[in-house]
Parts: C-alpha cells; structure tokens; sequence
C-alpha cells in the first residue's frame, strides 16, 4: 500500500526488509547502509515500529517482555544511531520517534509497550541533547489513539472504546491523515 500510494505521486519507492524481532547491531546497521546506497545518504529517520501484547503484569511472559522491548525500545535505539553515523558527516539530519499516549499515562494489562515507549521518551530526550550539536534534530510524537492494529482490541471492547473516546477531545479514533503535517 505504501509502495502504491508513493508510486502514484510519482516518485520512487525503495523498502530494506529486516525482521526486528530477531534483528542485531549488525542487521540494524545493515538497514542504514542499504539505504545509504540506495539513495546516497539518510536524511530522515522514522523509528515508527511497534508491536504490543496484552496481559496482566502478574502473568506477563519474558517473551512477550523480550519481543516488545526488542521492536520498540533497542532497534529505535540503535536504528537512531547507525543513522546518526551517516547524519554527523553530513552536518544535518532528522530523527522522528512514534511514541504512545501510554508513555505518559502508563497502561492496563500493557506492562512491556508502557516500558518501552516511555524509554523512547528518554531516549529522544538524551539523543536530542547529545547530538543537536551535530544539527541533527530529533523529536517524539505521541499521536494519541490512532485506529490501528494496535488498538483493534480496544477498539472491539465496547466499554473501553467508549471509556477513550471519552478523554479525546475529537471524540474518535485517529487517523494517518491526522498526522499529515505534524513532521
């Protein structure tokens, strides 16, 4: 679909395929150098990956902890700095981290994405500091409840959905078109 809609404005569309569930140091880098070569530098970095699993923390797995930190919290981690390898030299780059309303509100049964999430709040607050004097600019946006996979349990839930409508000022589930412009 994103290679479509990209397509159809008329411009190129390239994707590196990784799994970050099982991805290392190495795999990550791997990423930012394929795209290098592809386009000849990195520019923008989104870290927008993100997997959830549901449980109460009294019987949250080591897995499901393990799987969520990976893919949220160290492959942003270390996506941010094979990118920042490249954006150094070249004096200037962006770095944009997709984080969740449960950063700052914490969760219900959601122990491991509240974790995760928040440590990208930290992490985009001390790479921020760490790398502006490389004019590399980095930010987090918590986008509020968006209409995704991610949310389709909360979304079938009657009584929650209602529950989180109720605290949205819009009084709906957000949409990728909300964002448009945010960046």
């Amino acid at each position: 679909m994103t290679a479509e809609a990209v397509r159809t404005l008329g411009l190129s569309y390239h994707e590196v395929v990784c799994d970050l569930r099982a991805a290392g140091v190495d795999d990550l880098n791997r990423i930012v150098t394929e795209a290098v070569i592809i386009m000849g530098n990195v520019d923008i970095l989104v870290n927008n990956a993100g997997i959830i699993r549901r449980a109460p923390a009294l019987e949250f797995t080591e897995a499901d902890w393990d799987d969520v930190l990976q893919i949220n919290l160290k492959a942003a981690f270390f996506l941010s700095q094979a990118a920042a390898r490249v954006m150094v030299p070249q004096g200037k780059g962006k770095i944009i981290n997709i984080v969740s309303m449960l950063s700052f509100q914490g969760g219900i049964i959601v122990p491991s994405y509240t974790a995760a999430k928040s440590g990208i709040v930290g992490i985009t607050r001390a790479l921020a500091n760490e790398w502006a004097k490389y004019n590399i600019n980095i930010n987090a946006i918590a986008p509020g409840y968006m209409a995704t996979d991610n949310t389709a349990a909360l979304r079938a839930d009657a009584a929650r959905s209602s529950s989180i409508l109720d605290r949205i000022p819009a009084g709906r589930w957000g949409t990728p078109d909300d964002l448009k412009g945010v960046v």
